[in-house]
Parts: structure tokens; sequence; C-alpha cells
């Protein structure tokens, strides 16, 4: 195995800059084959992103994550999914129930701390379970969101997954995601159209006004010191000494290079 980081991503990623979401969707399987997967929360980005894999025919299982108390809403735009998009969608759940969790550790997500527990448990440990099976996670962030979101990387190594994860959305405008989603009746969570500008669990998602950002109503309770659930590295870890373990031959395709073994 070989060490691959961040800062060894750098060229790639300025290269990548420049390519189209459907581009980067198919140099992803073309670079990964089977080893690679879509994880969707069935927003809206992530929404679209199953719809380009349906489109293209990439056949790219998509990966869902019920943390079992998750909109009832969230779970039927799942299946409409699945079903209309004919898609390979595999959810995955935690160890635990919420009720067992709650016996076993009480109420977590009343406070900052108990909530990164909660959300570690309930959403990073199930993906964690699948780890061996991927190399590559298509996600669906985009810099549009702002936040930590707003200069994320292409791609960007994920060190608990030992994965890359491939943002193909991350150039998409609000107006070219808008423009994608009506122009091909991609099918949304209908809670975006009562007020929830992002959808996560129940405890802990509410609507926002239209004069709060986007991420006001995750763990409002909590302040403003949770804004993320950290599912997604770029979120929590800005680092470009973060590294991951691939095989050689993988990382010469991936970067485009060639390595002469010397003994």
């Amino acid at each position: 195995m070989a060490r691959l980081s961040q800062a060894r991503l750098a060229s790639l990623n300025r290269t990548l800059e420049n390519r189209t979401p459907d581009e980067l969707l198919r140099w992803a399987k073309d670079i990964f084959g089977d080893r690679l997967a879509a994880i969707s929360a069935m927003q809206r980005s992530g929404s679209v992103v199953c719809h380009m894999i349906s489109q293209l025919k990439l056949d790219i299982p998509v990966l869902f994550v019920d943390t079992g108390v998750m909109f009832a809403e969230t779970l039927e735009t799942r299946d409409r999914i699945a079903s209309q998009y004919g898609l390979n969608l595999r959810t995955l759940h935690p160890e635990l129930t919420m009720t067992e969790q709650t016996e076993k550790h009480g109420v977590l997500y009343l406070s900052v701390e108990g909530q990164q527990s909660c959300c570690h448990m309930r959403k990073v440990e199930p993906l964690l379970a699948v780890k061996d099976d991927f190399d590559a996670l298509i996600g669906s962030l985009r810099r549009s969101d702002g936040g930590r979101r707003g200069d994320c990387p292409i791609l960007a190594v994920d060190p608990e997954m030992n994965a890359i994860r491939i943002n193909p959305l991350a150039n998409f405008t609000d107006e070219q995601l808008e423009e994608y989603i009506t122009g091909n009746e991609v099918i949304t969570n209908p809670l975006h159209e009562q007020g929830y500008s992002t959808i996560g669990c129940n405890r802990c998602t509410t609507p926002v006004l239209p004069n709060e950002p986007r991420r006001a109503g995750r763990w409002r309770h909590l302040g403003p010191w949770s804004m993320y659930c950290g599912i997604n590295p770029t979120d929590t870890d800005e680092e470009t000494s973060v590294a991951i373990d691939f095989p050689q031959d993988l990382i010469d395709r991936l970067l485009g290079q060639k390595t002469d073994f010397v003994i």
C-alpha cells in the first residue's frame, strides 16, 4: 500500500475544475469501477446526482444512511428515486435504534458534545461499516452552499473511510442547480418547499426564515457551535496533510502517472 495525501491531489483537482458533472461522473467510474458508490441524504443536490447517475446509466450504487429518525418525506423521496430512476439504492442503518441509544447514553443531541457523538453513531458509523467495499464515494457538496463548503475540493481524501470523496457538483451554482431540477423534473424532497433549506434527522432539523443562513435550521437548539454532522470530512478537516492508504497502481491510475519500482 502507498500513501495518498490531500496535497498530492492538488494538481489533479486543478485539472478537473473545468470538467462538467457528467464528465466527472464518467471519469470516476472509469478510474474506480465497481469500487465506486454515491452517497445521498435525499436533499436537492443529492437528488440531482442520483438523476445524473441514472441518465448516464453508470450502474453506480447509491448509499443512503437511515438514522432511524428521518422525516417520512425523506424516506418517501428515497423510495421514489430508487424506483423511478432504476438505481441500486442501499440503505445503511446504525447499530442501535434511537430508543436503545437513549436508554444506553441518554438524550445525546441536547449538548454540542452529545450531538457530535450522536451524529457519529447514527450517520458516520453505518458508513464505516461498508468502508472495505469502496475506494471512492460520490457526494453532492457545492461551494455555493457556503460556510465550510465554500471552497470544497472536487477530490478530497477521507482518512476515516480510507477513500476518496468526489464532489462533481462542487462548481454548480444555485442557478445551475435550479435550472437542472426544473429542466429535468428531478424528484426532490417536499420538505424543501416547506421551509427546510437543509434536511437531516427529525430531532434536530427545523425550517429557516428567508433571512437566515441555510444551515440555521440544523441543531438550532445548540446555537452556532453545531453546524455539521461530520459525515463529510471536508466539513471538519481542512488539512492538506491528511492521507489515505491505496494500492500503488490505483494511485498511478488516479494521478495519471507510472511508478517505476527499482529493486
